[in-house]
């Protein structure tokens, strides 16, 4: 079964940090391109990074400089670092497949003092 599995979000004051983990199963993430999207509250998707097979990587100016994308090949899994969280971060992260648009279930990301 092709599946996404997100993990690792949760409530964090503004400048802290989070790495959210998205767990590949059913087919080779590396062999795919992958990326982030986040949803705010009442607000539509937004792209916010993006990896392709190659390595190579995209973020949103949103998230420049504060956010990382990575994968670990060995274990199929695809990770957001978070860092210098601000509130306008809040929202329902999910990874997906590109060419597909797969998504997984989402992690809730909750940036409030």
């Amino acid at each position: 079964e092709v599946r996404l599995v997100e993990s690792g979000g949760g409530l964090v004051q503004p400048g802290g940090s989070l790495r959210l983990s998205c767990a590949a199963s059913g087919f080779n993430l590396s062999a795919s391109g992958m990326g982030w999207v986040r949803q705010a509250p009442g607000k539509g998707l937004e792209r916010v990074s993006i990896i392709n097979r190659g390595g190579i990587t995209w973020l949103s100016d949103s998230v420049k400089g504060r956010f990382t994308i990575s994968r670990d090949n060995a274990k199929n899994t695809l990770y957001l670092q978070m860092n210098s969280l601000k509130p306008e971060d809040t929202g329902v992260y999910y990874c997906s497949q590109i060419s597909t648009s797969l998504r997984g279930q989402g992690t809730q990301v909750t940036v409030s003092s």
